[in-house]
């Protein structure tokens, strides 16, 4: 039967993985408890497995090319199994350096490109649907609906 510790180290060879994540791929495997316990700590103390790295990682995809609001991207970092403290740490670095106007603007340009308008209050009500479900902030989607409404008043 193959080592417990090689099976994780490859398995982190393809792609970060939380603890929380390998624990469970190695369970499925059907490693003994013990053995999962040991690779684990081995995996952690010669810092294969970090789970902070992990956050970090998911965090940037998730809002850097997804292009996703801070909420969603923290519930994406907390369906890892990672410790809310540490997800919430790890969102906040990365949006730290993120124009959240500017991309929840970028996300409203995407949703209205195909001619549809906020005209009418049902189109209002998809579009902040849409936008929140992307992880925004329901005030925040509220404002960057009315500066584009005002903006089309303005230019009609």
């Amino acid at each position: 039967m193959a080592d417990a510790y090689l099976t994780g180290l490859r398995m982190l060879a393809r792609r970060e993985l939380s603890e929380a994540q390998l624990r469970l791929r190695l369970a499925r495997r059907q490693f003994p408890p013990d053995d999962i316990e040991h690779a684990v700590d081995r995996l952690r103390g010669d810092r294969s497995l970090d789970d902070r790295r992990t956050a970090l990682a998911c965090a940037r995809t998730e809002a850097h090319v997804k292009r996703r609001g801070r909420l969603r991207v923290l519930r994406q970092v907390e369906a890892l199994g990672i410790a809310r403290e540490v997800a919430a740490a790890c969102v906040a670095e990365v949006f730290a350096d993120i124009d959240e106007e500017a991309l929840l603007a970028r996300a409203l340009d995407s949703r209205l490109r195909g001619g549809q308008t906020l005209d009418e209050p049902a189109a209002v009500r998809r579009v902040q649907r849409y936008l929140m479900a992307r992880g925004f902030d329901a005030a925040r989607v509220q404002a960057a609906i009315r500066r584009r409404r005002r903006g089309a008043d303005e230019r009609e």
